[in-house]
């Protein structure tokens, strides 16, 4: 692929499954020696300027990913005009954003991390903010093969 990717991933305070979805992205997009640019954001302001949660930040550590120097901010309209692909992580974000984009949102980019079943909420990544530790575990594992499908996706 000739032209440079820019992907950006959208959960709803950007401290927890977005900026491990950019965090693991990296990597792997660096391991195939691709020129990739990866970025996350949140649809609420809530965290502005926070780094990632420390369950995500340990989760990641574990992995041989350091996300600690990310820091939450907002999706901005402007996001939806400057990125190639954008990944809402819940039903509730998507519609957030469509709010955000107004007529810059755009079906082709913005798509679910999780591919739609056509149930309610089938489209979400659990939000392992109001959990333990475990849940972080198991988002890490769906975000991990989440973005060995973007990855196949992209460059077949």
């Amino acid at each position: 692929m000739s032209k440079k990717m820019k992907v950006l991933f959208v959960c709803l305070g950007n401290i927890c499954r977005s900026p491990l979805a950019e965090g693991i992205l990296k990597k792997k997009i660096k391991a195939l020696g691709l020129d990739w640019q990866i970025e996350s954001a949140g649809t609420n302001g809530y965290h502005n300027g926070e780094a990632p949660h420390q369950y995500s930040q340990k989760v990641a550590t574990q992995n041989d990913i350091d996300i600690s120097k990310q820091r939450s901010r907002q999706v901005t309209k402007s996001d939806f005009e400057n990125y190639n692909l954008i990944y809402a992580f819940a039903e509730d974000v998507m519609r957030d954003m469509k709010h955000i984009a107004g007529s810059s949102f755009d079906d082709n980019k913005c798509k679910y991390f999780l591919l739609p079943s056509g149930e309610p909420g089938e489209t979400d990544v659990l939000d392992p903010w109001y959990g333990g530790e475990d849940g972080f575990t198991e988002v890490y594992k769906v975000i991990n093969e989440g973005c060995d499908k973007i990855i196949e996706t992209v460059i077949k």
